[in-house]
């Protein structure tokens, strides 16, 4: 469960791609994705003899409020895994993120997980200007624009995909456990994918991962976003170390837009 419940958070994460390609920045963009009083919910499914199963499930919300004299959006993912599983090892994780209204850039992302007991906090404060994060544990010298985990879910849903081709590869940098992370995100074009809330029309991408415990690193893994203004996260497969995930959207309240990527509802 802790892996699954890390690679959903990772996995939205790694949504973040550039807008100004040819800049190889990701400074400038403008939300025109979502508003405050959004709710998202993913419920994440594990396979490991040949069947999916629920083990666990995320809310993303976003609020507006004042951050440093700023206004932001302050953005909030907690994951769990169900009851069943804390038997085995429980695990509530919650990541947050303010981000700054006019730059879509984070001020500040706080990482507060417990895993079987295993409890991590990291507070970290970005300067966009100086290009540092301060953290828990030092300072740590940033890219220019950077994104954290939860910020980069926000910001890659504001991307015009229509100016892309399939197979292009788009760089971009994520700041995590007081790191800087170069990967990049191959969009893979549009088609319609079948999910357990429905079948939408959709936008699909391979993230690059980071060879780890939990992935085996490459472009293994599929995402498909929504295919209207939203870019809302559908789904996500990929291989872990032992059986694949699925993370499936399965509710939402307070769209920016209506869903019109929805072609039917499952079961109708």
């Amino acid at each position: 469960m802790k892996g699954i419940l890390i690679a959903l958070f990772l996995t939205l994460g790694f949504g973040a791609i550039a807008q100004n390609e040819g800049k190889g920045d990701f400074c400038g963009i403008k939300n025109t994705a979502f508003i405050a009083g959004e709710v998202v919910t993913m419920k994440v499914f594990y396979n490991t003899l040949g069947m999916y199963v629920g083990a666990g499930e995320a809310t993303f919300t976003t609020t507006l409020e004042r951050f440093n004299g700023k206004t932001a959006y302050h953005c909030l993912g907690e994951g769990k895994n169900y009851p069943f599983f804390d038997n085995f090892f429980k695990v509530r994780d919650r990541y947050e993120t303010y981000i700054d209204t006019a730059t879509m850039l984070p001020m500040k992302f706080i990482r507060n997980v417990d895993e079987g007991g295993h409890k991590i906090y990291n507070n970290v404060t970005f300067n966009q200007g100086t290009g540092t994060a301060i953290s828990n544990n030092g300072v740590f010298k940033t890219s220019r624009c950077i994104q954290d985990v939860i910020s980069a879910i926000y910001y890659a849903r504001n991307i015009d995909f229509n100016k892309y081709k399939p197979g292009d590869k788009i760089p971009f940098d994520m700041f995590l456990d007081d790191e800087v992370y170069h990967l990049y995100l191959r969009y893979m074009g549009k088609e319609t994918v079948k999910t357990q809330y429905g079948k939408f029309k959709a936008i699909r991408f391979k993230p690059l991962l980071v060879k780890g415990t939990i992935f085996e690193g490459g472009e293994k893994m599929n995402a498909w976003v929504s295919d209207d203004p939203n870019h809302l996260l559908l789904r996500v497969e990929s291989p872990v170390s032992v059986g694949s995930i699925k993370v499936d959207m399965y509710g939402y309240k307070n769209l920016r837009y209506p869903l019109t990527s929805l072609i039917s509802v499952r079961g109708l």
